[in-house]
């Protein structure tokens, strides 16, 4: 290759190469030229008219052109290659413009390379090429020079700047001799300084081909002037950089010679050395399994701390970092155990009922088996508290053969609780996710979202119900992104089992990634083989004792279910057991006589009288009272509408109600105005009584439109003054034409009322499908009245029969006046 070679090629007895003079240029000028040329192609350089430059000649054809040139007259046409990247160079790859050149002498190196001194004498232009082989040779013309403007002052100011520019640039260029200077001072030839700067500055090939192609000299000079100004802003700038570094960088040595000797100083008393810990990392990294992109980062951020000085802050958070990628566990699952029946076995031990759940697991599992690999199920379990929905997380976990993890979503605010810092900031952290998958040791865990309602919607801080979309969703999750990680992470074989009390505070984008699966509360047979099966077990165990020191038979179980507890699930029951087994634990540690099997009297003597009994429903021996049926965040409850009736106008309601309750109670009132003879009703009756309605526990806010039905009973109850049937308890919506709208929570509801003794309930026709789905068990000793209309409602609820000392009603005689 012919490439400009910078090192010292000339002997030191070898003759001097002087500077062009004038004379020497007129003498060029007068040299004949050759029509046909050998050229040589140049690879990143451009020779210039009077300079005198270097060249290792290694391809074949070149060292044979210099060969039988340097034989002949010593005359060669020398031109620049347009892409320098191109080993045999054709006519098509070299410029048509170049410098004739004569050789200077011509050495021979160690390396087998040739190396030449030539000399550029004048331009020319290639007008035809006539050979390839064995190398290019090219009829050429003449390229005038046009120094018409040599003469012109402003020209000689040109000449004059380029000068005094260059010595600058060669002040500001510690790579250049300042003797080069004296050079530019002595140069009389006006083209040649021009040539000489333009062959000399730091260039590419396509702007000094530009220079040598421009015919005008006083535009060749203005063009050099423009380039050597930014060659030397640039020159300038990096020394104004480097100076303002240097002082960095000295301090920086100083800086690592003293941590080396730290280094060395641990070393002998025995502290452990830096590099041991990164091979430690080495080591540990080539255990891992993740892929290469994961791989590349680690090694980068490896090599990147061990650049870095640790006393150094940042040292501490590369090394945070680096442990994090260690630990994850990087596409390592543990295997599935895919016994159906002994999965099966697991649930039904730790859980009594919740079959769609356990069913659903169970599915899984099959497909599991089937299948060998699929995307895990995204399950929401919501319900009232204390139903087991977060315990069955561990009940699951176990069934699978997976590790186990729970992640509390109660109060979190920030969106970096789930999606971690970024590494930039002080104290940054992975987020929740990443955490727990690290604790978890494997990429396939049970992880429980606890109490995902509770998580708090957009704030100042970020929206994390948000960031949890990404988690949740399958199409998304296999590339999960934590902002401290910023590495993409594999959700996707991990089963997210969330819980949650209520949907309404779920996102509905959120609601809509999870399959919602229905946790109702317990019947009262429920609780007491739940109570018998686990929770008294479990306290006993818990309290050093055995079953030996206590005895609790399933009526003393029903007792404190239906007595001291008012729940859907058993949280309240379990504190109430516990408090039974303490009082054992207590008189045998006194060594006080107690009797080992439970009676009623003595539940009564250790938890206090019962205060749970308005749970209970009440006589019908007052009219305008009428059993209504509730849904609370803990389940089912019964509730009472009261009405009473006195002198004057207008509609009272109190008890806290919400406005869609109290839109329920003025649309009955209304209802029974325009339909008062259907009831047996007389209009002057309610025109002249005001109407009272109350609904007790007035300290608990109330609302809904459920209680319609049972508002509009109790109106017609109180005005008729007819007794409402016994043990009968209703739930429905009403509407200005009479019609009974269905409701939801019917499950709930259905518990509440066979807890308070309910026989009878009265439900819209649509909730009939609501009622089919329940189990037989749960509707044991219940009958259902399906109504469609307020009327017949109204049939069904009220007997013909007044209820005891029935209140007179008095309506003021109205005076008939005649006209004359």
């Amino acid at each position: 290759m012919d490439n400009l070679s910078l090192q010292n090629i000339l002997d030191d007895d070898a003759d001097l190469i002087p500077l062009m003079t004038p004379e020497d240029e007129e003498e060029i000028n007068k040299e004949e030229i050759p029509d046909v040329l050998p050229i040589l192609p140049l690879r990143n350089t451009v020779l210039f008219p009077g300079v005198v430059i270097p060249i290792t000649a290694g391809r074949d054809k070149s060292i044979q052109l210099i060969k039988e040139a340097n034989k002949g007259n010593k005359i060669i046409g020398v031109v620049a290659q347009k892409n320098e990247g191109v080993e045999n160079p054709t006519i098509n790859d070299i410029y048509k413009v170049g410098t004739v050149a004569r050789i200077l002498r011509m050495l021979k190196m160690p390396d087998g390379n040739t190396t030449v001194i030539i000399q550029g004498k004048k331009p020319f232009e290639v007008d035809s090429f006539v050979e390839e082989e064995p190398y290019i040779k090219a009829v050429t013309k003449k390229r005038v020079e046009d120094r018409s403007e040599e003469k012109e002052p402003e020209f000689e100011a040109i000449i004059d700047s380029i000068k005094d520019m260059a010595i600058k640039i060669i002040k500001e260029n510690p790579n250049l001799p300042s003797e080069a200077s004296f050079a530019i001072s002595n140069i009389e030839s006006k083209p040649f300084l021009i040539n000489f700067v333009s062959s000399n500055m730091n260039l590419k090939v396509e702007e000094k081909q530009e220079l040598l192609e421009t015919e005008n000299l006083k535009d060749r000079a203005l063009l050099t002037l423009k380039k050597m100004d930014v060659e030397l802003q640039r020159l300038e700038l990096k020394n104004v950089i480097q100076s303002k570094t240097r002082s960095d960088m000295d301090q920086q040595q100083r800086e690592y010679y003293l941590h080396q000797q730290l280094k060395t100083i641990q070393e002998e008393l025995g502290g452990v050395s830096y590099d041991e810990e990164l091979d430690e990392m080495r080591e540990k990294a080539k255990s891992k399994k993740w892929d290469k992109h994961v791989k590349d980062t680690f090694d980068k951020e490896l090599g990147r701390l061990q650049r870095m000085n640790p006393q150094v802050a940042e040292y501490s958070v590369q090394r945070n970092y680096l442990d994090l990628l260690l630990e994850l566990p990087w596409n390592e699952y543990s295997k599935d155990k895919f016994d159906l029946k002994r999965a099966q076995k697991i649930l039904d031990r730790d859980h009594f009922g919740l079959e769609k759940v356990k069913e659903r697991i169970i599915e899984h599992l099959a497909v599991l088996k089937l299948k060998g690999d699929m995307k895990s199920p995204i399950i929401c379990l919501y319900g009232p508290p204390g139903v087991g929905k977060t315990s069955l997380g561990k009940s699951i976990a176990e069934a699978l053969g997976r590790k186990y993890v729970r992640m509390s979503l109660g109060g979190v605010r920030d969106e970096a609780e789930i999606r971690g810092h970024r590494k930039t900031y002080i104290g940054a952290m992975p987020g929740r996710i990443i955490k727990d998958m690290k604790k978890a040791g494997t990429s396939n865990p049970v992880f429980v979202l606890d109490e995902i309602d509770k998580l708090a919607s957009s704030s100042h801080n970020g929206d994390p119900s948000s960031a949890m979309l990404e988690v949740l969703d399958p199409e998304q999750n296999t590339t999960f992104y934590d902002n401290y990680l910023e590495l993409d992470y594999d959700l996707s074989k991990v089963l997210f089992v969330a819980t949650a009390n209520s949907l309404s505070t779920i996102p509905w984008a959120l609601r809509d990634r999870m399959e919602i699966i229905n946790v109702s509360g317990y019947t009262i047979e429920e609780k007491v083989e739940i109570a018998r099966r686990h929770l008294l077990p479990k306290q006993l165990k818990e309290h050093g004792l055995t079953k030996e020191h206590l005895e609790m038979g399933k009526p003393q179980l029903e007792k404190i279910v239906e007595a001291y507890t008012r729940e859907s699930g058993v949280r309240g029951l379990e504190k109430q057991i516990a408090k039974m087994v303490r009082f054992a634990a207590k008189s045998i540690a006194m060594e006080e006589a107690y009797e080992v099997k439970i009676t009623n009297e003595i539940i009564e003597k250790v938890l206090g009288p019962s205060h749970l009994e308005r749970d209970k429903y009440e006589s019908n021996d007052v009219a305008g009272v009428v059993t209504g049926l509730a849904w609370t965040s803990v389940g089912g409850d019964i509730l009472f509408i009261e009405s009473i009736i006195s002198k004057g106008k207008g509609l009272s309601i109190t008890g806290n109600l919400g406005n869609v309750m109290k839109e329920s109670a003025t649309i009955a009132m209304e209802y029974i105005r325009a339909n008062a003879d259907d009831f047996g009703i007389d209009q002057q009756l309610l025109d002249e009584y005001k109407v009272h309605i109350h609904v007790p526990e007035g300290a608990t806010p109330k609302d809904g439109p459920s209680a319609g039905i049972t508002m509009l009973t109790s109106l017609v109850s109180v005005f008729t003054q007819r007794k409402v049937k016994s043990k009968l308890a209703m739930t429905g919506e009403i509407t200005l034409r009479g019609k009974v709208l269905p409701v939801g929570g019917i499950k709930e509801k259905i518990l509440a009322a066979k807890r308070a003794n309910i026989k009878e309930i009265i439900l819209c026709k649509d909730n009939q499908k609501d009622i089919e789905e329940i189990k037989a068990s749960y509707l044991k000793g219940l009958t259902f009245h399906y109504v469609t209309e307020m009327r017949e409602v109204i049939d069904i609820a009220l007997t013909k029969q007044k209820v005891p000392n029935a209140k007179k009603l008095t309506l003021t005689k109205k005076v008939k006046t005649t006209k004359k």
